[in-house]
């Protein structure tokens, strides 16, 4: 190998290194939004209003 095609190698290598490492911060910054919003889409939920709280605790498997 020459100095050339050492130095091409190890540019590539380390472009390959940055956008794999560019990809993982985009995957976590999108799991990240994603969890947040399921978050608070969970929390927008509103509670039953009005139910008993033995309601749905049990479920009859004879019927």
């Amino acid at each position: 190998m020459d100095v050339t095609s050492i130095a091409k190698l190890s540019t590539t290598l380390s472009e390959t290194r940055q956008s794999q490492e560019i990809g993982t911060t985009m995957l976590k910054k999108t799991l990240d939004l994603a969890s947040s919003s399921a978050a608070a889409l969970i929390a927008s939920v509103p509670a039953a209003p009005g139910l008993p709280s033995h309601l749905g605790n049990s479920v009859n498997t004879t019927a």
